[in-house]
């Protein structure tokens, strides 16, 4: 395949865990193809998360059991790498000493207290926030939570933006940093203001939630590049996770 989709199989192959092969020989140009192309991955997975939430309450499920098992699904349909980078980065930000310090506690395998933390609060905020979402009852409120896990996955092609540097010259982050043009990135937060929309019943919120959300996250992928020295797959997996957190959180307070 080639051309503007060129980076779908590859993106879906990195992304989650449905069977789709990637290209075998995976470069630069393909990590970029691949980048662009996230936030589809985001549209699937959140058309499944809004399914399972929708299925768990309707046969009568708690919604705050029903948002536990959506954030777990989604886990799991990534493989747990985002939450893991989650983790990692939080872990590494809360150490002392330079960044080769930094990068070592994020690559040490484990989870200290800082990225525990993280875990708890991002995932638990996900869970009561869908919840929310699915006590409202509100066809706007299926999109919500499809609108939240596409976002993430916009922050990634954000954060891959020109200008930000790897933090090691191999592994996911060197794939991947510095790839995206800003009329590639200008194009998904455009397309992600216009659905913000409708997926609340005040059309005002949603645009507010992404204006206030997508500089947050950018602020805090720039200060781990001044902290690590760049950006690794375990920042992407920060931001992403952020943006589902903050932005689910955000448009609760439309409903």
């Amino acid at each position: 395949m080639s051309g503007p989709l060129s980076g779908v199989p590859l993106a879906f192959s990195w992304l989650t865990v449905l069977p789709v092969r990637g290209p075998s020989d995976i470069d630069r140009t393909s990590g970029r193809r691949a980048i662009s192309a996230a936030p589809l991955t985001g549209i699937a997975l959140g058309a499944v998360a809004s399914a399972i939430l929708w299925v768990s309450t309707g046969i009568g499920l708690d919604p705050h059991l029903a948002g536990l098992l959506t954030v777990g699904a989604l886990a799991l349909l990534t493989r747990g790498m985002h939450v893991d980078g989650l983790a990692d980065t939080v872990d590494g930000l809360g150490c002392y000493g330079p960044p080769e310090r930094a990068r070592e506690v994020m690559h040490s395998g484990g989870a200290g207290p800082f990225g525990v933390a993280a875990l708890l609060i991002c995932l638990g905020l996900q869970a009561v926030a869908f919840a929310t979402l699915a006590a409202a009852d509100s066809p706007s409120a299926w999109w919500a939570v499809l609108f939240a896990v596409a976002a993430g996955r916009v922050a990634v092609v954000l954060a891959c933006r020109r200008g930000v540097v790897a933090a090691s010259p191999s592994g996911f982050g060197a794939l991947v940093a510095d790839s995206q043009r800003w009329s590639i990135t200008g194009a998904w937060i455009l397309v992600l203001v216009t659905a913000s929309v409708v997926v609340t019943p005040s059309w005002w919120l949603g645009p507010l939630v992404v204006a206030t959300t997508l500089p947050v996250v950018a602020a805090c992928v720039n200060h781990c590049v001044k902290r690590f020295g760049g950006i690794s797959g375990d920042v992407l997996g920060f931001a992403l996770e952020s943006t589902v957190t903050i932005v689910a959180v955000g448009l609760t307070l439309g409903f």
